[in-house]
């Protein structure tokens, strides 16, 4: 069963992706960033070119001829990647792959609609038995 892990309270919900993205890669993990919104799959595309040199993420949009190579694919084509470890997800809503997933990553930022529909997430994935875990960032943070 896919474990669903929450970081709650997250100031750039974009950064905490590429982190997270960063450390799955590292530990040699395929992982697909949800994003539905093209402006939000451009705006971690971009955030995960300027990552630092050490820590470059080799990663393309799922419908890139390239897709089937690349450890980290950015799009809503869970079927897209080789392996299935490691999603998360950009949406406001679970994504509807989400437990093919070994693992599912939800960040909810500081605003009210989306610690709202972090909750509602939260809820969805309760009522149906998955093993949830929360890190609130603001015990992380300074």
């Amino acid at each position: 069963m896919t474990e669903i892990t929450f970081y709650t309270f997250a100031d750039n919900p974009l950064d905490v992706a590429r982190r997270v993205a960063v450390k799955a890669h590292g530990q040699g993990r395929q992982v697909m960033i949800y994003a539905p919104d093209p402006a939000m799959a451009d705006a971690i595309d971009r955030l995960l070119w300027s990552a630092s040199a050490l820590s470059f993420v080799p990663h393309c949009r799922d419908s890139d001829p390239l897709a089937g190579e690349t450890p980290v694919l950015i799009g809503t084509d869970a079927g897209a990647l080789r392996q299935a470890d490691v999603m998360i997800n950009l949406h406001r809503e679970q994504p509807p792959a989400f437990a093919r997933f070994e693992r599912l990553i939800e960040i909810v930022g500081q605003d009210d609609a989306g610690r709202e529909q972090g909750r509602a997430r939260y809820r969805f994935y309760q009522t149906r038995g998955y093993a949830l875990k929360t890190h609130d960032l603001r015990q992380t943070a300074g």
